[in-house]
């Protein structure tokens, strides 16, 4: 009788250790789903500071845009292709097929 109630314990125990084992490999919040969501974190991780960087220099942008003329100044030169009165600006045009060598003056003073 005791013989026939250890082996009974034993086999729920062996169930039981099978169980555990299946949930900690394969089932849900197990290793898998662990190494998975370590990855995503990861690569959320990595977005994130790309993100950061781009947010540090678009704020970096703002401050100089508030502190300074040089900002503007350099920002309407670039992109609206301004000058100062006195200035003389120079386009560079290339051939096509040939090395950079023609200098063109556009503008002579004042603007555009």
């Amino acid at each position: 009788m005791r013989r026939r109630w250890l082996s009974a314990l034993l086999i729920v125990l062996v169930a039981m250790m099978a169980f555990l084992q299946y949930r900690l490999w394969l089932g849900e919040g197990g290793r898998g789903s662990v190494a998975v969501l370590s990855e995503r974190v990861a690569e959320q991780a990595r977005e994130n500071e790309g993100l950061q960087q781009r947010n540090d220099a678009l704020a970096a942008e703002v401050e100089d845009l508030k502190s300074g003329e040089a900002a503007v100044e350099e920002r309407a030169r670039s992109e609206l292709g301004m000058i100062k009165p006195g200035e003389t600006f120079y386009r560079v045009v290339e051939p096509e097929g040939t090395a950079p060598s023609v200098e063109e003056p556009v503008a002579d003073g004042g603007a555009p």
